[in-house]
């Protein structure tokens, strides 16, 4: 799974960006501050990182030249609008991209798709029981056959997939779908959506190998998954 460096002082937005990002089956660090920011690149690996330019502390500046310094990844910085001199100040430090607050989770997830493929780093092939699953195309094939899955159905495999040893339970679920293609989930629809996701990606959707029931609790992912 990508690993996304999230470096956002805002507490709500940070919480909606890490249930979106993590909901594309992506891994999220995160960190509210310049300080904090530095401490983790100096020990931790990533992929692509997300920095907001005006921090409590400091500012995404300095963190764009310490991750730049100590590794090859996509920086995107994230901005107030209007804020037409930071944008360029950031790209001449070596950016890769911007996106303007408030924007639409879409458009930043396809933002991050592109930085990713233009590194070189995208790219998560994911398989179990027959099912293959490319996190970077979103391609989903069954037994080589591509199925089609709504907005919904994959996200909520995407949950799995990112959580293979995690038992996920219905409220979990239900907070990582929060904005699903504008769909309304509750409690009873998401019933209805493991239902249709197993008719579509299961051998036998009434006694699945893939997305198993965990009574009382939730579900979990099937054994003899690979990922690469």
């Amino acid at each position: 799974m990508k690993r996304i460096f999230l470096v956002e002082d805002d507490k709500a937005i940070a919480k909606n960006l890490m249930l979106l990002l993590r909901s594309e089956g992506y891994t999220v660090t995160h960190a509210p501050t310049q300080s904090e920011a530095i401490d983790l690149v100096s020990v931790n690996r990533f992929d692509l990182a997300l920095v907001d330019i005006s921090l409590p502390d400091g500012n995404g500046f300095t963190v764009c030249t310490e991750i730049k310094e100590t590794q090859d990844i996509p920086v995107i910085f994230l901005t107030a609008s209007g804020d037409e001199a930071s944008v360029v100040t950031g790209l001449n430090m070596g950016a890769d991209d911007y996106i303007t607050k408030p924007f639409r989770p879409r458009e930043l997830i396809a933002r991050i798709k592109t930085a990713l493929r233009k590194s070189g780093r995208s790219g998560s092939a994911f398989e179990i029981c027959g099912l293959n699953v490319d996190t970077a195309s979103g391609v989903v094939k069954k037994d080589s056959s591509e199925i089609f899955l709504s907005a919904l159905e994959y996200r909520l495999l995407l949950v799995f997939i990112n959580n293979p040893k995690s038992i996920i339970t219905r409220g979990r679920l239900l907070d990582e779908l929060w904005d699903a293609a504008g769909e309304f989930v509750n409690d009873n629809t998401l019933t209805v959506y493991i239902k249709r996701l197993r008719e579509k990606i299961e051998n036998d959707p009434a006694n699945p190998q893939i997305i198993l029931t965990v009574r009382g609790t939730g579900y979990r992912l099937g054994d003899g998954y690979v990922s690469q």
